[in-house]
């Protein structure tokens, strides 16, 4: 072996093993939600020191309660098959949270009408309404305040002679680089 590539080949081993772990939590994961309908998956998280973190959402919600059940028996299926050698794992199951930037395309189905913040790759801020979301993009609508008449003059903010201006950007998936919940009061 080449002086150095110790820490390298550990590392790559450790990584195909995550990667096969994943895939085994996976299909654990989905075999528990399956019965569970609106119920999917959306990431699953693997610390170096064993802590695996799995987020699940569901179309209306989800409840703790459904999250402890999830917990409890994936727990169980994760000992019985042995995929973390003598069991040296802990466990945690959970919604994504409203600080998650959303991860997969239903996610963004069930946000449709809520208010986000979109990141592209060239970091471009859109923030505004989620509308609309197809195979390849979303629909966000932005609100734009113009003033009007003769009070243009006027500093944006001043209540007087502001109109409301709606702009529509189509933002396909590949140029987004996060989208977050934003919560508006």
């Amino acid at each position: 072996m080449i002086e150095g590539n110790e820490d390298r080949s550990l590392l790559l081993l450790r990584s195909m093993n995550e990667t096969s772990q994943i895939q085994v939590l996976e299909s654990l994961t989905e075999e528990l939600i399956k019965d569970k309908p609106g119920v999917f998956l959306v990431e699953i998280k693997i610390s170096l020191s064993s802590q695996v973190r799995i987020f699940l959402d569901a179309d209306q919600g989800i409840t703790i309660e459904e999250l402890v059940q999830i917990n409890r028996n994936l727990y169980k299926k994760i000992v019985e098959t042995g995929v973390f050698p003598g069991n040296n794992f802990s466990l945690e199951v959970s919604s994504p949270g409203l600080d998650e930037p959303l991860k997969i395309q239903r996610q963004y189905f069930k946000n449709i009408g809520k208010n986000v913040e979109v990141l592209r790759k060239d970091g471009i801020k859109t923030e505004g309404k989620l509308k609309a979301v197809n195979e390849t993009s979303v629909l966000i609508e932005e609100e734009k305040a113009r003033l009007t008449g003769n009070n243009k003059r006027n500093e944006v903010g001043q209540g007087k002679n502001k109109k409301k201006e709606y702009v529509e950007h189509n933002i396909p998936f590949e140029n987004i680089k996060s989208t977050k919940i934003q919560i508006k009061f």
